[in-house]
């Protein structure tokens, strides 16, 4: 009696990754620096933007910085090839949210600086 499916065979070669790990690891580059060129870009924006400097500019500056190591920990660990940080699962929303939260300082900066 067939099911319609075959039992596993053993003859099929070892799975060739080809260059996906190595495009991953460019991919993560990429991410580190983007995140490194919008931390600055927001650090010098929160430092000298109008009102230049105060308590709130540097709390935005601070919050930058900790963003961008946060999320540059998880992405030189994978463009290195050192493997996932511990707690794979929790790596991948780490990085979307110092994203998101650049995107926001951006946009909060910018209006500041239009209005």
């Amino acid at each position: 009696m067939s099911h319609g499916t075959e039992p596993p065979r053993r003859d099929r070669p070892a799975r060739d990754p080809g260059l996906q790990p190595e495009r991953t690891r460019l991919a993560w580059r990429r991410t580190a620096l983007a995140l490194t060129v919008i931390m600055v870009l927001t650090v010098r924006l929160a430092l000298t933007g109008p009102p230049a400097g105060g308590t709130l500019g540097a709390l935005v500056a601070g919050a930058a910085v900790l963003g961008w190591g946060a999320a540059l920990t998880v992405c030189w660990r994978r463009a290195t090839g050192t493997g996932p940080a511990p707690g794979y699962g929790r790596s991948l929303p780490l990085v979307a949210l110092a994203t998101a939260g650049f995107a926001l300082l951006g946009t909060l900066l910018a209006a500041r600086g239009l209005g």
